[in-house]
């Protein structure tokens, strides 16, 4: 197997525990509400980081004031939700959310994009970790019951896959992402210790 193809591999069967917050990436429509809801009501976690200050529908990115209400709906209370608005971009949600976490002193965050973009948000938010010292658990669980094949109004998400990895590519080479090796070593850091 590649190296890419063992990141894949782990990143896709990564197991969410308790943590302190989840993650919940702006774009791809209202789409990560719902695994977002059930990751909160599942239990593993008590706050939810709505991350992303961009609004453009024709691309997937919504306005938090419409995000809001579907989370409201599910039976997340309001002060279970913190808004970060700054960030515009993946990288810049990662150096935000870092920046919340370890002001709160956050140990570890479940991180909720949907299926194809699950491999670039997880490399942007490793990178923003390892960056600011370590010291954080990072679990992936994307909204996985999206499907493949059917026109979203961006783009069908088989599709958005491809771009997906050539950005991998495009920012890897701007470091702007942890390395696929980088990647499992934190997995296996993280299996040995957690």
């Amino acid at each position: 197997m590649t190296i890419r193809e063992k990141f894949i591999v782990l990143v896709d069967n990564d197991c969410p525990k308790k943590s302190d917050a989840i993650i919940l990436l702006e774009g791809d429509g209202l789409n990560r509400c719902a695994k977002t809801i059930e990751l909160y009501k599942s239990g593993l976690a008590k706050t939810i980081v709505f991350s992303g200050g961009t609004v453009d529908h024709s691309y997937g990115s919504f306005p938090f004031s419409e995000i809001m209400p579907v989370l409201l709906r599910g039976g997340i209370p309001a002060e279970a939700v913190i808004y970060e608005d700054k960030s515009t971009n993946t990288k810049e949600e990662a150096v935000e959310v870092v920046a919340i976490a370890h002001a709160r002193g956050w140990k570890s965050l479940i991180l909720v994009g949907s299926h194809y973009h699950q491999y670039r948000a997880y490399l942007t938010f490793l990178r923003s970790i390892l960056d600011a010292g370590g010291g954080i658990v990072l679990y992936n669980a994307p909204a996985r019951d999206l499907p493949w094949f059917s026109e979203t109004g961006w783009g069908q998400r088989f599709d958005l896959l491809d771009q997906e990895f050539a950005r991998i590519e495009k920012y890897s080479a701007m470091s702007h992402l942890a390395t696929m090796e980088e990647a499992i070593n934190y997995q296996k850091w993280k299996e040995q210790h957690v």
